[in-house]
């Protein structure tokens, strides 16, 4: 039998979902762990934006503590530190580089990185952008956890040194995230905080089909959305929305729409936590095109693939609704299949054990990937 292991996670916020896509990350990942017998200290700097907007302040799968600065994280759970099996500091995590140097000169058990905005960090370090991770830091690492798979993993061993990469998604927390029964209220909705990046391809899947369908209803769920965006009169607008009204609002979709940053989408195998949230609720899904998608959802069966506002307006108007319901089955089974929180806990457990039990010093880099070659599509 396995032993449970003992985590310290330093991450950008579990306490707040408030433009935090983190959070319900975190939230599904670590209820999962605590599924299967681990116990789990997370670390959250404590920041004013974040204190603000608490929707769980105190979790019940993880022990939640706030810290001001790496000295005072480093002094006061130093001997959490000391006695976990790995410490996983994950991306965004305000002044990272100093608090990886502190960890590694700690020489914790295991230390590992979860990358939870992979495309984006790359993208930064090839600017010489290293305010929250350094690239001389990658081989610091046991394993570098990376949100995004295929053949970013080789990349990152090969053109980052990273002693082993291993790709970890976001997943579902398959009790939190279930059909509620309620009437559908909109045709299609989007959730997901305003980011540059992806509002042209929300116009031209959302905004556009509503005026183009104006007896239609729709819905935009986020925050930070600049205040000259020409909403149409049918486009419905909610500021925030806490991920336990995430269920609610999924069920009362039609159809939910996934749009994906440019960066994920030029790296592929990246999936947005939104997708898995919405199988897991039953509600249909259009999402726009990356590498990957179909291996996960394939289109037609499971997903509808959106190019264009046309696109989306047929889904809209031509699909019945024997072949919608026959879309969110098809998702649903795949995700309860393979993507939920306790699912994605046990791949994370397996490859922090294969490290623990692993007495060499260190692989070379390089080959992880050479291990897992041919398994790019694999999910």
């Amino acid at each position: 039998m396995t032993h449970a292991l003992t985590l310290v996670v330093f991450g950008l916020s579990l306490s707040s979902s408030w433009g935090n896509g983190h959070a319900t990350t975190y939230r599904s990942l670590l209820r999962g762990a605590a599924e299967a017998g681990h116990r789990v200290l997370f670390l959250e700097r404590d920041v004013p934006w974040y204190a603000a907007h608490r929707d769980l302040p105190d979790p019940d799968f993880c022990r939640l503590a706030y810290y001001d600065g790496v000295e005072d994280a480093t002094a006061r759970f130093g001997a959490e530190i000391a006695e976990a099996d790995a410490v996983i500091v994950g991306s965004y995590v305000p002044d990272g580089p100093k608090l990886i140097d502190a960890l590694a000169a700690a020489r914790p058990r295991l230390l590992c990185f979860y990358d939870i905005d992979t495309p984006v960090t790359l993208a930064r370090l090839e600017r010489g952008d290293e305010a929250f991770l350094a690239r001389r830091q990658i081989p610091l690492f046991d394993v570098y956890f990376s949100f995004s798979g295929g053949t970013v993993l080789d990349e990152l061993e090969t053109g980052y040194g990273a002693r082993r990469a291993a790709a970890l998604y976001c997943s579902v927390d398959a009790d939190a995230y279930r059909p509620t029964g309620e009437a559908p209220q909109w045709d299609l909705g989007y959730l997901g905080t305003y980011s540059p990046d992806r509002q042209p391809a929300l116009e031209r899947l959302l905004i556009e089909p509503a005026r183009r369908l104006p007896e239609r209803r729709f819905v935009v769920a986020g925050s930070q959305y600049p205040d000259d965006i020409a909403w149409p009169a049918n486009v419905a607008r909610i500021e925030h929305l806490p991920p336990g009204e995430h269920a609610s609002f999924y069920s009362r979709q039609r159809f939910t729409l996934n749009v994906t940053r440019a960066d994920m989408i030029a790296a592929g195998w990246s999936p947005s936590v939104r997708l898995f949230e919405a199988a897991a609720c039953r509600t249909p899904i259009i999402s726009d095109r990356w590498r990957g998608l179909d291996a996960l959802l394939p289109e037609g069966e499971a997903v509808l693939i959106a190019d264009d506002t046309a696109d989306v307006t047929a889904a809209l108007t031509a699909l019945d609704e024997p072949q919608r319901r026959a879309l969110a089955e098809a998702a649903h089974a795949r995700v309860m299949a393979g993507h939920t929180g306790r699912a994605r806990a046990e791949e994370m457990a397996i490859a922090l054990r294969e490290c623990l039990d692993d007495d060499r010093p260190g692989r070379p880099p390089g080959a992880q990937a050479a291990e897992a070659a041919g398994k790019e599509t694999q999910w």
